[in-house]
């Protein structure tokens, strides 16, 4: 599913031997493996954060824990590694202690991979701190002006070409960051958990330290750090050279070229925007649909509550609102979103956060099948309709029934792609058995943390299994999947699909316009290539258009490619159609990124000759 979640968090520690050997330490192979903790809670969630003293109890807790899981195992994955440290350098900060913060700031930068994120790594803590040692205090107007000329100088040393896009995204989240959207995830998730267990575990922790420290660190910045990063945009107009369109093929139409059906497994799509390219399944276009519930539903699109419909305009125009934002486009649709978000009261943002999630997954499964069928008068349409929950707290809660339900609905999916033909099924969706886990404790299920540990475990690979079995009934169509938007090692932390190994699939990673990796996309050994992924624009439900990012857009990119490659010769295979496409593709000097080369791809495909 479309993935939309930050983790933040701390500090590498060495064992310091006790004899003359040192002691092997447990060494942690999957994200699932981490040691989990729970954490008593009592009363208010948000008064434990306004209250130094019961927060610092708290955070004195779950600082032990983090630095002895630092200490006490051999962890190598670079991403779980920055959401300790980076967790530790808020609790340092917070507890006054900013020569220890700076140094875990450092050991997260190190830990970083990516070009802009190396670059971009601690510059507001750091800021903040020379700024406090200047002005003698963090309240100052004085303090304010610091921090801003302390940002902008780290920022004129920097590539404006490497960090646009991370600049631009910084911008836009001081734009709408505002004390409700800072406390209302406290409020409305993480106090119900509370209140139901009398405890939060390691999973949910961060989110009470970082509401912290953003009350306290980051959102007095507000109008500084959107001037200073406005400011260094608005003195940078050269935008990125686009290797895309000298790489892209359309192919003509006439020609004597197959006809290729396309699956979008994904959140339902307006078929009557893609006219005679659906495929008919009788006298009605080729959906399969379960609904939330895993239950077998109706409809190509996923449903807006009746009372919801009148608001679909205005979803839309909030959508593009966001696209806006981040492109740093001064529209009034971007500036109606920071208006609205920034003013939120308390009570409206469980509304406002649940119907924007709607109108993400209503119109994601038409963007993907837009981007997909781009350019190809021989793709044909096949619709797979999921369902995905928008509730802040889960909507159904996980049961072994659902688990069973939706391992059976995997092979109904791909038993209907077979049956009507398709070659392609794009797959922009994803889940993480930490992710079931977390449902679990939202929903209360599970006495203790190492309890929901067993039951995600057991719920997951009911779900994994059966979507690997499907695959491999399936062999004579390619899967495409998207990597995931969570900057993870997809299979460390155990993503599927992206995480899953088998022939005839591939996981695509992201780039942006320039081929340069996008600040949000997962990599790991299972993706193979990387595309476009950040501000795309394809269609929406209804036909209006609409830039949106992620790794989301950028799978749909290659199961394009892979349409266009069956259309000029349909006898090659999912192997083959994998290994043209990664052969093709360039490898960049880091060895990180393998760029899909669409015109090289489909030239090399024309010219294969069945073996």
């Amino acid at each position: 599913m479309p993935n939309r979640y930050l983790s933040l968090l701390l500090t590498l520690a060495l064992l310091v031997a006790t004899s003359a050997f040192a002691q092997t330490r447990p060494r942690i192979e999957k994200a699932a493996d981490l040691p989990r903790f729970s954490y008593r809670v009592e009363g208010s969630v948000e008064d434990m954060i306004r209250d130094d003293a019961k927060f610092k109890r708290f955070a004195g807790a779950v600082r032990h824990d983090a630095e002895s899981v630092l200490a006490g195992y051999e962890i190598d994955d670079h991403a779980t590694l920055r959401q300790l440290e980076g967790e530790l350098a808020q609790l340092d900060y917070l507890d006054g202690n900013n020569d220890a913060a700076l140094k875990r700031a450092d050991r997260v930068r190190e830990l970083q991979d990516k070009p802009a994120d190396k670059l971009m790594s601690g510059l507001q803590l750091r800021a903040m701190i020379a700024a406090q040692r200047k002005a003698g205090n963090r309240t100052s107007e004085t303090y304010r002006q610091e921090v801003g000329q302390l940002i902008a100088g780290d920022l004129a040393k920097m590539p404006y070409e490497v960090v646009q896009n991370e600049v631009r995204e910084a911008k836009a989240s001081a734009e709408i960051m505002s004390e409700a959207l800072t406390l209302g995830y406290v409020r409305n998730v993480i106090q119900p958990t509370a209140d139901k267990a009398g405890s939060l575990s390691s999973d949910l922790a961060p989110a009470v330290i970082n509401a912290k420290y953003r009350l306290v660190a980051t959102l007095p910045l507000k109008k500084t750090l959107v001037d200073v990063y406005g400011t260094y945009l608005a003195a940078h107009h050269v935008e990125k050279p686009d290797i895309w369109a000298a790489r892209d093929v359309v192919l003509p139409a006439g020609k004597h070229y197959a006809t290729v059906n396309v699956g979008i497994w994904d959140s339902g799509v307006d078929t009557s925007l893609f006219g005679k390219r659906v495929v008919d399944d009788g006298t009605k276009p080729a959906v399969i649909a379960f609904d939330r519930f895993t239950k077998p539903a109706q409809g190509a699109l996923q449903p807006i509550p009746a009372d919801l419909k009148s608001r679909i305009p205005q979803m839309k125009s909030r959508l593009k609102g966001f696209s806006d934002l981040r492109s740093n486009i001064d529209s009034p649709e971007a500036s109606e979103v920071k208006q609205y978000l920034s003013t939120l009261k308390p009570d409206e943002y469980k509304s406002a956060i649940e119907e924007l999630d709607l109108a993400g997954n209503w119109m994601h499964g038409t963007h993907v099948a837009g981007i997909t069928m781009a350019g190809n008068p021989y793709a044909r349409l096949v619709v797979g309709r999921i369902e995905f929950d928008w509730h802040l707290l889960p909507d159904p809660c996980p049961t072994k029934e659902l688990a069973l339900r939706d391992a059976k609905n995997q092979q109904a999916y791909v038993d209907f792609f077979k049956k009507h033909h398709v070659r392609v099924v794009n797959m922009s969706w994803g889940g993480s058995v930490k992710g079931e886990e977390e449902q679990l404790e939202l929903c209360n299920i599970g006495k203790t943390p190492d309890e929901r540990k067993k039951i995600a475990r057991d719920y997951f690979d009911i779900q994994k299994d059966a979507l690997a079995k499907a695959f491999a009934t399936a062999p004579n169509i390619l899967f495409v999947t998207a990597a995931g938007n969570s900057n993870d090692n997809a299979s460390f932390i155990e993503d599927i699909p992206a995480g899953i190994k088998a022939p005839n699939l591939i996981t695509v990673g992201a780039v942006d316009k320039a081929g340069d990796e996008a600040s949000f996309t997962s990599y790991g050994p299972t993706v193979v290539v990387d595309a476009n992924g950040y501000q795309v624009e394809s269609v929406i439900p209804g036909g209006d258009k609409l830039a949106e990012s992620g790794t989301s857009m950028a799978s749909p990119q290659v199961a394009n490619l892979a349409a266009k490659m069956l259309a000029v010769n349909p006898k090659l295979t999912p192997p083959q159609l994998i290994t043209i496409i990664r052969d093709t593709a360039d490898q960049t000097p880091d060895g990180r990124r393998h760029l899909i080369d669409p015109k090289k791809a489909v030239a090399a495909a024309e010219g294969k000759t069945a073996s």
